[in-house]
């Protein structure tokens, strides 16, 4: 399917490893010049290289000066952008009794305000030029909240009460907002978190594998090249009747209708 972004500008967030990455790979195999963020400077340009994107700029998303700088340079070494895709790295787990009132402001911060300024950033532009794509990779939290990540189970949901308003407010500009909503995907983030459950339990790894793998109707985790495609599709012209929505990447994990 000719997905028809061949030379759009996309910017993609927290793209060094995992969802991000995977996200940014998609985008540039299908001809979009693709500008990638992250904190971590040199898996950024190891990344940069290996993908083929179209320039790399170390950003931390929670300090608001990081962001408008990474935004002049991309914009003016690229131009406009045409495709957001707002990620970043999980917030800290824990109970509400465990986490600290200073993490939750942090987290708030990197989670919840980078996808406001950044899409701030962007969004005239779009609507100018009558055309834009805007996806924020979620959690299946949004729908269904996950014991042990507290932090997450808030913010993530107010991402998509946010998209799903913005979505309504710009779509006769021919922007488009929507969130994918990863489940079991295999990558760094979800190692982290069968480690601890290992180390909880006193369970292996692999035993902690299998069990999680029962819950999802398709036996297995996701793949992070099987999430990259969904993105490039809600990007794409193909995508042209979608606004909106939460798409699921998880499986069937969710038991919702």
């Amino acid at each position: 399917m000719e997905l028809s972004i061949e030379g759009k500008i996309a910017l993609v967030t927290a793209a060094s490893s995992g969802l991000g990455r995977a996200s940014a790979a998609a985008l540039a195999r299908e001809g979009a010049r693709v500008a990638i963020l992250s904190r971590r400077e040199t898996e950024l340009e190891a990344v940069k290289k290996e993908i083929g994107a179209a320039l790399a700029v170390r950003c931390d998303l929670s300090k608001a000066g990081d962001i408008e700088a990474a935004l002049e340079r991309v914009q003016s070494e690229l131009g406009s952008v045409d495709i957001l895709v707002n990620n970043c790295g999980g917030p800290p787990g824990g109970t509400f009794a465990s986490i600290t009132e200073s993490q939750w402001i942090e987290s708030f911060e990197q989670v919840f305000l980078s996808a406001l300024r950044l899409t701030r950033g962007v969004l005239p532009g779009m609507r100018e030029r009558k055309w834009g794509r805007i996806i924020n990779i979620v959690s299946t939290s949004v729908e269904q909240p996950i014991p042990g990540i507290i932090i997450s189970n808030a913010y993530r949901p107010a991402i998509a009460g946010w998209a799903k308003t913005l979505a309504a407010e710009v779509a006769s500009d021919g922007v488009l907002v929507n969130c994918v909503s990863p489940g079991r995907i295999r990558t760094n983030r979800t190692a982290t978190m069968d480690r601890a459950a290992a180390d909880q339990t006193g369970k292996s790894i692999e035993a902690i594998e299998a069990e999680r793998s029962a819950t999802v109707p398709l036996q297995r985790y996701g793949t992070p090249e099987e999430f990259g495609a969904v993105v490039a599709f809600l990007a794409s012209g193909r995508a042209s009747y979608l606004t909106g929505s939460v798409v699921r990447v998880d499986g069937g994990l969710v038991s919702s209708i």
